[in-house]
């Protein structure tokens, strides 16, 4: 029998919720953090819910053992880590000096979290896998975890402005995930499966990079990615598109 055409061994397809119970449980460890006042610790917890998020979509691509249950699980399990968590955090950390106007910003980022997750799931099939319409959830919520462990390092002009900026920055965010802004999407094998070597070479130099200044560049980075969803739907697609149609023949009459 052909080695591909094997069943699946049934203790394969607890693999991927493993790690996204993993993931849940150091969103819940985030959540007492925040409550405690130890807000790096739940800026750190987030960003471990990230890698575990990862992790359990990458073992299920490549041990072909996912499942419907196991999307759903996932998705339940971001809502705590990626969109409670962060709101919390953010809220105990700098929003609840505003008032009503912090804990709407808090709320906000988990319904538009709730909305982003559940219309991904909708559009999971249908639409491109190259790109997410919105931004993905966890990558808002390693913006305000990075962002609260930046503040720690900051300037002092910096750090006198770190409370309106978190608030506008929660509201941005909110507004981003549930927009139309498209984001390239991290998920895809085709650039590993090309280039091998080039990717785990370039990855790595990123690593080694971030690591030398992780609060300002583990910030910076996700920053990054913030500002490329903007620039790939506002500049590039329309660019490609607009070129498109004048390389294309105009029809006769």
């Amino acid at each position: 029998m052909n080695r591909h055409n094997q069943p699946i061994c049934k203790g394969v397809y607890l693999l991927p919720n493993l790690f996204t119970t993993a993931s849940l449980f150091s969103g819940f460890l985030g959540i007492i953090w925040a409550v405690e006042g130890r807000f790096e610790y739940c800026a750190l917890a987030i960003l471990v819910s990230c890698v575990l998020d990862g992790l359990d979509g990458m073992i299920a691509r490549l041990t072909r053992s996912s499942s419907e249950f196991g999307v759903q699980l996932d998705s339940l399990a971001d809502l705590v880590a990626f969109g409670v968590t962060p709101a919390i955090m953010v809220y105990m950390w700098q929003l609840h000096a505003f008032g009503r106007l912090g804990l709407l910003a808090s709320f906000l980022l988990v319904a538009c979290g709730a909305l982003r997750l559940a219309r991904f799931n909708v559009q999971t099939g249908k639409i491109s896998s190259k790109y997410f319409i919105g931004l993905p959830i966890p990558a808002s919520a390693c913006i305000l975890a990075t962002l609260m462990l930046f503040s720690s390092v900051a300037p002092e002009y910096m750090a006198q402005k770190i409370s309106p900026l978190t608030l506008v920055l929660v509201y941005f965010l909110s507004f981003l995930m549930v927009s139309r802004v498209r984001y390239p999407s991290l998920k895809e094998f085709d650039l590993i499966k090309t280039h091998p070597f080039r990717t785990t070479v370039t990855a790595l130099l990123i690593f080694v990079f971030i690591a030398s200044e992780p609060k300002v560049l583990g910030f910076l980075f996700f920053l990054t990615y913030l500002i490329s969803g903007l620039v790939l739907s506002f500049l590039i697609l329309p660019y490609r598109k607009s070129r498109l149609l004048r390389e294309s023949p105009q029809e006769l009459p």
